[in-house]
């Protein structure tokens, strides 16, 4: 009698223990499908431009991106973006009360290649779909005719690490909202070493743009940038 009632027990726990968890229609978990995306895409560039403002920064740009698209913890992007950043010239063949002019636009093009990962895997929660990576890029200046020192930016590799997310607003639009920081090179000509033909100093106090034999600098651009992407299948 005691063996048939823990019977009994048992065979009426058991659904209860199946109703654990949700039921896949309400669960707050979404696989994201497998495919390909692409996406206009909207940004700012912020940042100083090094320690003397010429390199380029504080601007908007526009571009497209493309994504393959899994249900994978791993995946991989590509993008082009271009904008007119602001830059400084600095003379250094002047008085210093005209050495530093601007700012001017700068025409930047930059294309990378992302490597994503999809901090909750192949699935959204409520849309939602957190991710880090790194993306591997170039940047390309435009010289400036105004620009007479020597200096150009010109093409520049920059790495640029990333957080961001996507907020799935179903099986094949989402939106894509991310902040990254573009580290990049930037080199300064050997005439901001040498003293101003209209008002040269003296060796205890030079008035070269540079005094401390240091012609280059890894400079940070913070940048934002969001877009509305479409997923597709071949």
């Amino acid at each position: 009698m005691r063996f048939l009632s823990c019977a009994l027990l048992l065979a009426a726990a058991a659904p209860l223990a199946a109703q654990v968890g949700h039921p896949p229609a309400s669960s707050p978990y979404q696989d994201i499908t497998d495919g390909h995306s692409v996406m206009p895409i909207i940004g700012y560039v912020a940042g100083g431009g090094g320690r003397f403002g010429i390199g380029p920064h504080n601007g908007t740009v526009y571009g497209v991106r493309y994504d393959v698209r899994t249900g994978k913890t791993i995946q991989f992007g590509l993008s082009y973006a271009q904008g007119d950043l602001d830059r400084f010239i600095v003379d250094p063949f002047v008085t210093l009360a005209n050495r530093v002019t601007g700012p001017f636009n700068q025409l930047t093009r930059l294309a990378d290649l992302t490597v994503q990962l999809n901090i909750s895997g192949g699935k959204g929660w409520h849309g939602i779909a957190p991710y880090t990576g790194v993306g591997l890029g170039v940047a390309f200046g435009k010289d400036l005719a105004a620009d007479t020192s020597g200096y150009s930016f010109g093409t520049r590799f920059y790495v640029a690490p990333q957080l961001g997310t996507r907020f799935f607003l179903g099986s094949h639009v989402h939106l894509r909202v991310e902040g990254r920081a573009a580290f990049w090179k930037i080199k300064y000509p050997l005439s901001f070493g040498d003293e101003p033909v209209q008002e040269p100093g003296t060796p205890e106090a030079p008035n070269a743009v540079i005094t401390d034999s240091q012609f280059d600098e890894w400079s940070v651009s913070p940048w934002f940038q969001a877009g509305l992407g479409y997923a597709f299948r071949f």
